[in-house]
Order: structure tokens, then sequence, then C-alpha cells
């Protein structure tokens, strides 16, 4: 399994994770033709070898909408502040640079009297139609343009809850700017291009001290921030400095199955994503480590979602099952309990793979009369599976192994298939079960 790890112990921006899949090997040119149909010109976007605290990266660059616009009317000689800067503000000072991707700040942001690097207050207030409009126009897969647009959706509705209106109303503003646009298009583009399986991420760096905006001092992180790390393991290191930035906190938790240390795999590539300062105490670099996972490590991380329900017609407990397994559950069992006031109820315990845990959550508020889902990941260790097909004197039946480092630990025909020819050939299901075992054995002694 093709394997990406976040080593976010430096935090996390947009740009710095783009930067760092580029640093990985994702081809600059193959990332600027897939945003080139939203318009760009080809000195839109650029990156820069840079060193961060002795640590060579890579910087993404792009030139902020307001340059474009003048480059566009003939206006030369762009100062460095038309220049998009790293998206992450140094909170001791009065000249940080805040970005597109500062989503806390987004609603009423024109009284603000700090610095903007890409100048885009003028041409960065989208609503999520007119972002979704220049998504479609990119060279995105049709999956790749869903995600991005879900993305900006999760995005606003993290805006609109701070803000306190809806998502109808929620203009994003700096991080409805085209580079923000960029950051985050351009990184699906580039983790479709890895084909990447499963992506894991270290607890994310947020930082500490506080912000100005133009409502005035916010702790670290910034209240859109903290609501997109929801479920993510993070941890205030040492810099008085924002280290973590929405567009980053969206990616790292939209991509992330797992959260931890660097899973067991053999590496095959590396990649820094440079911010734009160079800290003084550790290196300002994203890193990302891709690699296949080891096939002796037969770890994962799981989700296991419970609800408890009392007060339910029993007949639905079955459309349940049929409709949780088909949203990818890996699993799903009942455990009869007993509630307060001693009522009887049941417990539904749902096993699934992280990424599917709100599509499931939701899938179960609709269903079932609950009005609480618990959840928590939990690591499982499989056994390496396979199935092979025995024949029998009655036919052909699935059998299924088990292994653990090549060692064959289980083996047993697959019980579908010996119903299926008990029917036919009016016999016992155990009589076909028998047979199949002795097949199996028989191929087995055999070498098969």
């Amino acid at each position: 399994m093709k394997t990406l790890y976040l080593d976010c112990f430096s935090g996390a921006s947009g740009d710095m994770l783009l930067g760092a899949l580029i640093d990985a090997g994702v081809p600059l040119d193959e990332v600027r033709r897939a945003l080139g149909s939203l318009a760009l010109s080809p000195e839109t976007i650029w990156t820069e070898h840079v060193t961060r605290a002795g640590v060579r990266a890579t910087k993404f660059c792009v030139r902020g909408e307001e340059a474009q616009v003048h480059a566009a009317a003939g206006v030369h000689g762009h100062s460095r502040s038309d220049l998009r800067s790293d998206s992450r503000s140094d909170l001791h000072s009065h000249e940080h640079s805040h970005t597109h991707d500062h989503a806390d700040h987004h609603v009423h942001q024109h009284g603000d009297a700090h610095h903007h690097d890409h100048g885009q207050v003028a041409h960065g207030h989208r609503t999520l139609p007119e972002i979704a409009a220049l998504i479609d126009r990119s060279a995105l897969s049709s999956a790749g343009r869903d995600r991005a647009k879900q993305l900006f959706v999760r995005l606003g509705e993290a805006e609109a809850a701070i803000h306190g209106t809806s998502l109808e109303r929620v203009h994003l503003h700096e991080v409805g700017a085209l580079d923000s646009i960029i950051d985050i298009v351009g990184t699906v583009f580039a983790l479709e291009q890895l084909q990447v399986e499963r992506v894991v991420s270290s607890p994310l760096n947020v930082g500490s001290g506080s912000i100005r905006s133009a409502h005035g001092l916010y702790p670290v992180p910034a209240p859109a921030t903290l609501r997109l790390l929801t479920g993510a393991p993070v941890y205030s290191g040492p810099q008085q400095a924002e280290m973590v930035t929405p567009t980053g906190a969206l990616l790292v938790t939209a991509y992330a199955q797992a959260y931890g240390s660097v899973p067991a795999m053999r590496v095959s590539a590396i990649g820094y994503g440079a911010g734009t300062r160079d800290l003084r105490d550790m290196p300002n670099v994203l890193r990302v480590i891709i690699g296949e996972s080891d096939a002796a490590a037969a770890h994962q991380t799981v989700v296991v979602l419970e609800a408890e329900i009392d007060d339910m017609n029993p007949q639905i407990f079955g459309v349940l099952m049929e409709k949780v397994l088909a949203q990818g559950a890996l699993d799903l069992f009942y455990t009869p309990i007993q509630m307060k006031k001693g009522r009887p109820g049941m417990l539904v315990t749902i096993i699934a793979p992280p990424e599917r845990r709100d599509a499931l959550t939701a899938l179960i508020f609709r269903e079932t009369t609950t009005i609480g889902v618990r959840y928590r990941e939990m690591a499982r260790e499989c056994l390496d599976r396979e199935t092979i097909t025995v024949e029998t004197p009655l036919g052909s039946v699935r059998f299924k192994i088990a292994r653990r480092n090549g060692e064959v630990l289980n083996a047993s025909p697959e019980f579908d298939d010996c119903v299926r020819l008990a029917a036919e050939h009016d016999v016992p299901a155990k009589h076909v079960q028998a047979l199949a075992t002795q097949a199996y054995l028989d191929a087995k002694n055999r070498g098969l």
C-alpha cells in the first residue's frame, strides 16, 4: 500500500504542503497543466529552493491576483508585496502577512489594517458557487473536482459556524482568492498524481500566542483553524506564532486517515515544503515521507462508532445493517443492553475506515432514532487474507485462507457457497463443508 506521512512538527499551510509534494517528485509542469485551465499565465506559479534552519526545501510561490491584474494592464515593477508570502503569521510582529489561509477573519475583513501580501482584498471575495465554477475549469479528474469543492464547502461551514451566519451567505474572502484555490486544487491534483492509498499525519504543532484581526486579538489557533482541527491531535509548541493555517488544517484533516508516528514502510521519496520565514529554533518546513507499507506490518487504524437505541422498531435494525455495510463499513454488530430505568435496548457498534466516519454518522442519525453517536479511533492487526477456489464432487467452493508471516493460521470454506450447493443437491450444508475442507487439504498436500 502506497503510504504518505505528513510530518507537521512545524505546523502546516496549503503552500507548504503543495511545496513538499512537488519536492517529493510531483512535476511542477504537471501542476501547471492541471491549473492552467483556471486561466493562469505560466509565470503565475513557480518554486524556489530555499534553506530553513539548514534544511533545503521547496517554496511554492504564487503571484497574487492584484499583481496579475496589474500585469494584464501592462504595469511592471511589482514590489515584493505583490507576491504571496507564508500563510502563517509571526505573532511578535505587526508586519506579519495575513494571506488566503486565514478563514477565521474573512467575513468582515475590510477593516483589517494588516498588510495583505497578495493583494486579493479587492479581487478574492468569492462565494462558494463562484469557487466551484473555477474548480470545474481545472484539469482535475471528476472525483478530484468533487473533492476540491467539498473541501471549500467544509471551509465555508467552519466560517459560517464561527461568525454565526449561514453557508449561503458566506463569502470566502482571503481563502476565496485565486492563490488559495491553487493551493487546494494543486494539492488534490498532486495526491492524485502520487496515487497515494493511505495518508497518516503526525500531531500538529499549532504554535502559541495570539494574532490580531479586525475584531481584536485572537488566541492561537484561530477559531476557524481550531474548528477544522476537531478530532485531530494537536499541541502547542514553543514558537510564539500561528503555525497551522485554516487551509493547512483543512487539507491535513481531510486526507489523514490516522495520526501518530511514522508507520512501518519502505521509504521511496521525501519532500520538504518551506514557509517564508526562517525560524531560529527549528526548520520552518512541512516534511512528507512516501513509501510502501511493510507487508509484515499488519496494523491498521479503524474508527469505532457506537449508539444506544431503546425506542426503535426492531425491523429497522436489518435495514440499518444493509445500508451501513453498503456505505463502506468493515463490520457491524448489535449487543443487547439494559439502559436507564431498566429499559432493554440495543448497542449498535460499527467498525469502519476513519474516512467513512462522517458519512456513517449521518446515516445513523438519518436511519435510526438515536440522538447521539460516540466514536473513537483504534488500532487493529489483521491476518493476510486470500481466497482460493477448490473443486468438490458437488461443485466449486471458495475457500478463505488467513496467514501471518506466511504461515496459514485459518482456512474455511465460504458458507454461502456451501449453502448453495447443499440446496442444489439436497444434502446438508455440513456435508458440503466437509467435502470442501477435504478438497482443500488434498490440494495443500499436493502443493497446489
